[in-house]
C-alpha cells in the first residue's frame, strides 16, 4: 500500500489513480496523520501531495513533528511533489521562496544527476509546473536532480536515503514521463508489488459486507448507472435474497430509461428490484428551486425519503447501499484534506442528520474505470459497464433554472438526439459523456418567414479517463451540423443551439 497525504492539490485524486493504475493500492490521508495511525497502515511509501499554500503562511499544513521526524529517515521511501517537496526541504534546513517567475505550464527540465526515479531513457522531459514558491536552496544532505531554466532544483534527493522531491506534478497527463516517475518511485524505489485487481477487491470486500450485515437485509439504491449497479451485484454476491433493490423514477431520467433498466435488471441479473414511481413528489419538491446546490440537495433528500419510506416494508432493512464512487467523496466535502469542495453529489451530500438506515457504500474508494473491471468481474451486462456516466439528480441538472414538466420535455428530447447521433457516428464508447443542457436564457430566430423567441440548447461532449479532468471532444462539423438541426427541427420550443468547449478545470463536466 502506498500512503498520499493530502495537502490540500486539486491534483491529489489524480496521483492516487495513477498509483491504481499500476495495480497498486493506495489510500489518502489527511496531511497531520498521527504517527500511531501512520504506523497501523504500514504503508511501503508515502506521498506528500502538492497544494494552494505557501509553506511560509501562518497557517500552512504541517505534519505532525513526530511523522516529520519519520519522513526525513525515507523508511519508508518518501516522494514530495511541489508543496511536499517544499516541507521536505524546509524540515532540512533548505529555503523556499515565491520564485520571481511564478510557473503555471508546461516548463523543460535536464536530468543533471541520473537516478532510478528519473530514468527515463533521455536528459530532457516536458513537465507540467503549477506554483509560485520554489526550492531556492537545497541544505547540504540534498542534491539536485533536475532543473529547469525557472526552476532550478526541479528534482532533488537524499543520496543516502529514499527520499526525493519534486517541483512539479508527474500525476497529470501533460507531465510526459509522468507516469514513468511515478512508476519508478513506486514499484522500483518503494518495491511495491502490482497485485491490486478487481478480483482480489471481490475476494476482500465480499467477506466484510457479510460480517458488516449479518443476519439483516440491505435496500440498494438502484439508478440504472454503472455505480448503482455494480454496487448491487457486488452485495447481491455477498448475501444474496437479503438485497432488495429499489428503482426509483424521479421523473427525472432520459427517454425509455425506467422500461430498460428494470428489464436488464430483472431478466439479466436476476435481482429483487421493486419500482416505485415519485416522479410527481420529485417535481413538487423541486418547484421554482433555482440553486444547484438547493437542486442537488432537494433530490438527494427526495431520494432518501423514498428509501426509507419503502424500506419499511421490507423486515430486518437496516442499510441503505449506494454508488458512490471516490471522486464523488472528493468533490462534495474535504473529508481526506484541506482540498476545496466542488459541488455536492446527490448521495454523500443530502442525507439527513438523522437516518434510519445505516450507509453501505462498498465502492467508495474506487474510481469509474475500476468499477467498470469490477462489474466485468462480477458478470454485469456489457451494455451497463460500458454505459456513459448519468448524474444521480438527472436531467434536474442539465436544467439550468427551475425544473418543470416543460423545460424536462424540451431536455430529454435534446438528449435522445445527441444519443441517437453519437452512436450513429461510432463515438459512444470513445466519449466519457455527451448529452444536451437546456439554458436559462430565450434568443430571436427566424422560423418559416416568421420571428421566433424560444430556448438555448447547449450541446457538451467530453473526453476523459476517471472523470477528474476532462478535454471537450473535437466533434466533427458534420456532426455538429446534423445536432443542431434535429434539435431544432425536432424539438419543440428550440431556437438555438450552441456547443461548449470548455475542459475540466476550469469548468466541471455538468453544468451544475
Amino acid at each position: 500500500m502506498i500512503l498520499i497525504l493530502d495537502f490540500g492539490s486539486q491534483y491529489t485524486q489524480l496521483i492516487a489513480r495513477r498509483v491504481r493504475e499500476m495495480h497498486v493500492y493506495c489510500e489518502i490521508h489527511p496531511y497531520d496523520l498521527p504517527l500511531d495511525a501512520l504506523r497501523r497502515l504500514a504503508p511501503e511509501g508515502i506521498i506528500l501531495s502538492g497544494g494552494p499554500a505557501s509553506v511560509y503562511a501562518p497557517d500552512a499544513p504541517h505534519p505532525a513533528p513526530a511523522v516529520l521526524d519519520l519522513l526525513k529517515k525515507g523508511e519508508p521511501p518518501v516522494l514530495g511533489i511541489c508543496y511536499g517537496m517544499n516541507i521536505l526541504n524546509l524540515a532540512f534546513g533548505g529555503d523556499v521562496e515565491r520564485a520571481k517567475r511564478k510557473e503555471f505550464g508546461p516548463a523543460d527540465i535536464r536530468v543533471t544527476r541520473m537516478d532510478p526515479l528519473l530514468a527515463l531513457g533521455g536528459r530532457s522531459t516536458r513537465v507540467w509546473m503549477s506554483h509560485g514558491d520554489q526550492v531556492s536552496r537545497l541544505p547540504e544532505e540534498l542534491e539536485t536532480l533536475a532543473a529547469s531554466d525557472n526552476s532550478p532544483h526541479a528534482a532533488f534527493r537524499h543520496p543516502g536515503r529514499a527520499l526525493y522531491g519534486l517541483q512539479f506534478h508527474p500525476e497529470v497527463t501533460h507531465t510526459v514521463d509522468g507516469r514513468e516517475i511515478l512508476r519508478n518511485f513506486v514499484l522500483r524505489v518503494c518495491g511495491a508489488k502490482p497485485t491490486w485487481t478487481m478480483r482480489g477487491f471481490v475476494e476482500e470486500c465480499v467477506p466484510r459486507i457479510r460480517e458488516r450485515v449479518g443476519d439483516r437485509h440491505v435496500v440498494c439504491a438502484l439508478s440504472g448507472g454503472v455505480d448503482s449497479t455494480v454496487t448491487a451485484a457486488l452485495i447481491h454476491r455477498a448475501i444474496g435474497r437479503r438485497l432488495t433493490c429499489i428503482f426509483v423514477d424521479n421523473g427525472l431520467l432520459r427517454a425509455g430509461e425506467a422500461e430498460q433498466v428494470l428489464a436488464v435488471f430483472g431478466d439479466a441479473m436476476e435481482l429483487d428490484v421493486r419500482h416505485v414511481d415519485a416522479s410527481a413528489r420529485f417535481l413538487r419538491n423541486l418547484r421554482d428551486v433555482e440553486d444547484p446546490e438547493r437542486k442537488r440537495r432537494t433530490i438527494g433528500g427526495t431520494f432518501i425519503e423514498v428509501f426509507e419510506e419503502e424500506a419499511r416494508r421490507i423486515p430486518d432493512a437496516a442499510f441503505l447501499a449506494q454508488g458512490t464512487l471516490y471522486p464523488d467523496v472528493i468533490e462534495s466535502v474535504s473529508v481526506r484534506g484541506p482540498s476545496a469542495t466542488i459541488k455536492s453529489h446527490h448521495n454523500v451530500g443530502g442525507l439527513p442528520e438523522r437516518m434510519r438506515l445505516e450507509l453501505l457504500e462498498p465502492l467508495r474508494e474506487l474510481f469509474k474505470d475500476e468499477v467498470r473491471d469490477l462489474g466485468r468481474v462480477l458478470g454485469v451486462p456489457e451494455e451497463i459497464v460500458a454505459r456513459q456516466p448519468f448524474p444521480g439528480p438527472g436531467l434536474a441538472i442539465r436544467i439550468i433554472g427551475p425544473v418543470s414538466d416543460e423545460r424536462l420535455t424540451i431536455v430529454r428530447a435534446a438528449d435522445a438526439i445527441v444519443q441517437e447521433e453519437i452512436r450513429a457516428a461510432g463515438l459512444y464508447g470513445e466519449l466519457w459523456q455527451a448529452f444536451a443542457v437546456l439554458l436559462p436564457v430565450k434568443t430571436v430566430g427566424v422560423m418559416g418567414d416568421e420571428r421566433t423567441y424560444e430556448n438555448v440548447v447547449a450541446v457538451r461532449a467530453v473526453q476523459s479517463t476517471d472523470g477528474m479532468t476532462a478535454d471537450w471532444a473535437r466533434l466533427s462539423g458534420e456532426l455538429l451540423a446534423r445536432l443542431s438541426s434535429r434539435i431544432i427541427n425536432e424539438v419543440h420550443g428550440v431556437n438555438r443551439v450552441v456547443y461548449d468547449i470548455s475542459s475540466k478545470p476550469p469548468a466541471t463536466i455538468e453544468w451544475e
